[in-house]
């Protein structure tokens, strides 16, 4: 059985007592980082005495996944087996996706558990989602592809959580702030550790604000709704249907969707 266990993003007493039940089952650990993992486990044992005691620890991140799953034996999961990433929910911007897909297609029996998950605790502290929300996880590091990603977080019609590295926090808001200093930004650092630290304000006013704060620690961002919704009443279809040219059809799709407007345009133009 091949079972993926949310860890703790700060907080070590998020892990829960179903998660550590499992540990104790489990013969095999991959990790994203073994190293993560392996202080982890060492953790759980001297606090809250867990008895987990893993005997192998493989590595599965973004350079290796090839190599992976071509050296799997075809027993390896008769053993049961857990997945962990390095804190959060297995799959939501780490290698763990991979896995699962692996599973669903070889018919490997898997469960998923439940627990932390920054995206959704950055929701709910924004207090800027009514009900709906686009998570985007990583944008691009660097370049045009950044700058488009920013754009297309500020054209949504949903609230969008970005998660971000300390190197980059401040130039985000910054580059929010050139294309609507108005828009109102929740930003979240170290969530769940003893020195969390919550910022809410105007995207102007948050850059002047970040400039003086330290900005060490990972971050989650919640950027508020585009005010610009009088689209989000048309639907994809009905914009599909027009007698449009491409372009402008991919322009309009766009702005309701998010998704890139070159995608949407090759997409149209296959059609």
């Amino acid at each position: 059985m091949l079972y993926f266990i949310p860890t703790p993003i700060g907080n070590l007493e998020d892990i829960s007592l179903r998660a550590i039940k499992i540990l104790r089952e489990c013969e095999i650990a991959i990790c994203e980082d073994t190293r993560v993992c392996k202080s982890l486990i060492n953790l759980l044992n001297e606090r809250f005495d867990a008895s987990i005691n893993i005997s192998k620890f493989i590595p599965l991140h973004t350079h290796n996944e090839n190599d992976f799953f071509v050296n799997l034996s075809d027993n390896f999961f008769s053993k049961n087996v857990a997945y962990m990433s390095d804190a959060g929910m297995p799959g939501i911007s780490d290698p763990g996706v991979s896995l699962v897909r692996y599973a669903q297609k070889n018919n490997i029996e898997y469960e998923i558990l439940s627990g932390a998950n920054a995206a959704l605790l950055s929701v709910v502290a924004s207090g800027l989602c009514d009900k709906e929300f686009v998570f985007l996880g990583f944008l691009p590091n660097t370049g045009r592809d950044r700058a488009l990603s920013i754009q297309n977080a500020l054209n949504l019609a949903y609230p969008a959580v970005v998660y971000e590295s300390p190197k980059r926090i401040l130039g985000l808001v910054q580059s929010i702030t050139n294309l609507e200093p108005e828009r109102e930004i929740f930003a979240i650092k170290e969530a769940t550790k003893k020195f969390e630290t919550k910022f809410k304000d105007r995207a102007k006013n948050l850059v002047q604000i970040l400039e003086k704060a330290n900005l060490s620690g990972e971050w989650a961002i919640v950027i508020s709704k585009s005010d610009k919704t009088a689209t989000q009443n048309i639907t994809k279809d009905e914009i599909l249907s027009l007698d449009l040219a491409p372009k402008v059809k991919a322009k309009l799709l766009n702005k309701i969707t998010g998704e890139d407007v070159k995608k949407i345009y090759d997409e149209l133009t296959k059609a």
